[in-house]
């Protein structure tokens, strides 16, 4: 196979354990692993990056890809986290096949073109003969490194969970499903490019005995666990009421920490929560923009770091952001921090490390998030000549000036986009075929309605 070098990069942001930075620097790609990083490396395909910034792909620690079908519904743009569920359940119920493997697709292209090269995904919901199964396969044609979670709802309206009954499952076909998906997915060797993890919706949609179960089999197969947590007011009330304690007591209790755990959102984490994580190595997706959008408040992400609480960051589903894009998800990370801590709680380069080596970390991915000799070759290359960028003093702070979207993109040393484009699917038809099936949902859902979709 032969080598490709990144060539002349103007700079390089490492990511590596001493933060090194580069300038006018090549890296050498070989069988999908990062060879050598140096000046005037030689004797391979070259790929020219001068203009260029150079840095570890951007990693995704928090998806619900199937959710890019219901971007802006007008019934749930205004609603808070409960009730903007209550609202979209019932859509999300006509789902089958076919719009969760083309949502997947469409989500991963669109993370593809932000600069990620890997994401998680919780699919918490299988109407119709869905399954984990069709995004697998989406992020497989894509090319992306993929890190899908089995979630699940166990406990509907007529329990009093918030979740339509018609959504819900029995807790023995949610624990054979999972044994049946990491038997015939998860690959946990170095470079794999797909780990299957478990995945609980949420401790308001499933039973205390799921939640136990589902971390007795995890760490059985050895697998990682995630779930939501400690997301807004409602759902710290929620715990209280129903559970007589706090989520991150309650995730204890259970069996919900430990290095092979992370949680959504944790916006709401008291101190002694945040400690709590720190101790047990317990990682965090953050989600600022889904945060914002829905007024769930602005989570506590410097106290964590401070503590050393694992930290990545995540889009979420792409009905409550509803973008998809990592380095506005980065960049907003900031803006947050700083807002609510002051101008210097957060500095780009230390977002730019949480959307990259952070994120690895929390998905437990050791041979990912950085460009060292060793790692895996994925890679995202940013033109840093364009209009975004021009006056700028610092290329390294792309998340103050630079582009939204990644020139190249190498998933394990293969080139996935280039120039802008992704490769791997023909996106305009991609675009048609989730415009004809949002289209049809929509009509579907009017007529049973008899009126808009508002």
């Amino acid at each position: 196979m032969t080598d490709i070098i990144i060539k002349s990069a103007s700079h390089i942001l490492t990511m590596d354990d001493a933060g090194t930075e580069l300038a006018g620097a090549d890296i050498r790609i070989r069988g999908g692993v990062i060879a050598e990083i140096g000046h005037g490396l030689e004797g391979g395909e070259i790929h020219l990056a001068e203009g260029c910034l150079v840095t570890p792909g951007l990693v995704n620690t928090h998806h619900h890809l199937y959710q890019s079908l219901t971007r802006a519904v007008p019934a749930a743009q205004d609603a808070l986290l409960f009730g903007w569920l209550q609202t979209l359940y019932p859509i999300w119920s006509r789902f089958g096949p076919e719009e969760m493997f083309v949502s997947a697709q469409t989500g991963l292209a669109e993370l593809a073109l932000s600069g990620c090269t890997l994401t998680s995904d919780h699919l918490y919901l299988y109407p119709n003969g869905a399954r984990l199964d069709d995004t697998i396969a989406a992020a497989a044609e894509i090319g992306m490194r993929f890190h899908p979670t089995r979630g699940a709802m166990s406990i509907g309206e007529s329990d009093g969970g918030l979740p339509p009954d018609s959504l819900v499952e029995r807790e023995s076909a949610i624990l054979e499903d999972c044994i049946r998906v990491v038997d015939a997915f998860h690959d946990p060797s170095e470079g794999s490019l797909c780990r299957v993890g478990i995945a609980p919706c949420s401790p308001f949609s499933v039973s205390r005995e799921l939640m136990r179960d589902a971390a007795l089999l995890a760490r059985d197969k050895g697998v990682m666990l995630h779930t939501h947590l400690a997301e807004n007011d409602e759902d710290i009330a929620y715990s209280l009421e129903k559970f007589g304690c706090r989520p991150g007591q309650y995730a204890e209790e259970l069996g919900w920490t430990g290095d092979d755990v992370w949680h959504a959102h944790c916006v709401k984490l008291d101190g002694q929560e945040v400690d709590l994580f720190a101790k047990t190595g317990t990682g965090v997706a953050h989600c600022p923009c889904s945060n914002c959008r829905l007024g769930s408040g602005i989570a506590p992400v410097r106290k964590m770091r401070d503590a050393g609480v694992k930290v990545g960051l995540g889009v979420d589903g792409s009905a409550s952001n509803d973008s998809g894009n990592l380095v506005a998800e980065a960049r907003q990370a900031m803006l947050l921090q700083r807002v609510s801590q002051g101008a210097d709680a957060m500095s780009a380069r230390e977002a730019l490390r949480i959307a990259t080596r952070g994120g690895a970390e929390v998905l437990g991915r050791s041979d990912c998030g950085q460009i060292a000799v060793g790692k895996r070759a994925d890679i995202a290359i940013w033109d840093m000549t364009g209009v975004e960028a021009a006056g700028s003093w610092d290329m390294a702070a792309i998340l103050l000036a630079g582009p939204m979207k990644t020139r190249d993109l190498f998933v394990e040393g293969r080139k996935i986009v280039s120039m802008g484009t992704l490769l791997s699917v023909d996106l305009p038809v991609l675009i048609e075929k989730q415009r004809k099936l949002a289209l049809a949902l929509a009509m579907r859902v009017s007529d049973s309605r008899g009126g808009g979709t508002g």
